[in-house]
């Protein structure tokens, strides 16, 4: 082999390793700083890209796809002197590769480090029950806070989420405490609440029951004045009617009134229910004349009819003289 063809073989090899040395192939989702004799110039995207061999060289290999970071754990002091322990999760992703590799020099480590400072200072702010009962402010506020930290170093801050809250042992005990004292404090005013409901529906239910009791009483007052009243009417009547017989000189109207007056008494005396035994000490003669007065009003009202129809009877069964008598034929 002659020397020509010794340096053919080297030129050619060195031609092939140029090419490769100037060809560079980004993948998706990631974008390459390219550095000249040590300063940035410029920054290749996803794909197939060319640059100048021994003057470029690729600096920095970014990440510009959202990625997950964890905020560790770490206690805070509440503005109430209550210490808890808080960790958390940031999601931020890349939007300028060159911000982000010459900007700051760790930057897993500057976002760490500033969220858990304004977690501090965001949860040093507020009280126990605050930080315990509105993670989401606490999260929103986080978030708005450190994006405009980070902006400057060409990140984006999606979202900071705060995962758990750990307040000490003691304070958990008193919490627990707390609330069975509020809830037994709500089942109480609840049970009075039904025993006063209860009290007025009862109380309601008596006024309506004592309402409807006295209207009823009031429409039994109101017949039986209305009963008495009519009572009264026939009574002044029936003694007009009297006082008028009495006027045309009937006096057995009036042994008929006294009389009817006289057996109603007794009736009613007989029917009292503590008597058992009744004496009437009355003399028979003067209940028959009451009798008889009794009788000659009916006789008095119904006579000259009764009169009439009887003498027709016997006119009807007495032959006139001179008729036939009819013969009766014997028996046999």
């Amino acid at each position: 082999m002659t020397g020509f063809d010794i340096f053919a073989i080297v030129f050619v090899a060195l031609v092939i390793l140029t090419l490769f040395a100037g060809v560079k192939t980004v993948p998706q989702g990631y974008d390459w700083t390219i550095e000249r004799f040590g300063k940035y110039t410029r920054t290749l995207e996803p794909g197939l890209n060319l640059i100048i061999p021994y003057f470029d060289r690729v600096g920095r290999k970014m990440n510009m796809m959202e990625q997950v970071i964890d905020i560790p754990e770490q206690e805070v002091i509440t503005k109430d002197n209550a210490t808890v322990t808080v960790d958390g999760v940031a999601f931020y992703q890349v939007f300028d590769a060159a911000k982000a590799s010459y900007e700051v020099s760790n930057l897993n480590q500057a976002i760490v480090t500033l969220t858990m400072t304004n977690i501090r200072s965001v949860m040093g702010a507020m009280d126990l029950d605050q930080v315990l009962s509105h993670r989401d402010e606490i999260n929103e506020r986080l978030l708005r806070v450190v994006d405009a930290a980070v902006s400057p170093w060409g990140l984006k801050v999606n979202r900071i989420e705060i995962k758990d809250i750990v307040p000490p042992a003691d304070l958990v005990q008193a919490m627990g405490r707390q609330m069975k004292a509020e809830r037994e404090k709500r089942a109480d005013i609840l049970q009075a609440e039904g025993q006063r409901q209860s009290a007025i529906l009862k109380a309601e239910g008596q006024k309506q029951s004592q309402i409807l009791e006295a209207e009823g009483r009031k429409e039994a007052a109101f017949r039986d004045a209305e009963a008495r009243e009519r009572s009264a009417e026939a009574e002044a009547k029936a003694t007009q009617m009297v006082s008028e017989a009495i006027a045309k000189g009937d006096v057995a109207s009036l042994n008929y009134f006294i009389a009817d007056k006289y057996i109603k008494a007794f009736g009613q005396l007989a029917n009292s229910p503590n008597q058992k035994v009744v004496m009437l000490p009355l003399e028979a003669t003067s209940m028959l004349a009451s009798l008889a007065g009794i009788g000659e009003i009916a006789k008095a009202t119904f006579g000259e009819s009764a009169a009439s129809a009887a003498a027709a009877a016997r006119r009807g069964s007495v032959p006139p003289a001179g008729a036939p008598v009819p013969s009766v034929p014997p028996q046999r």
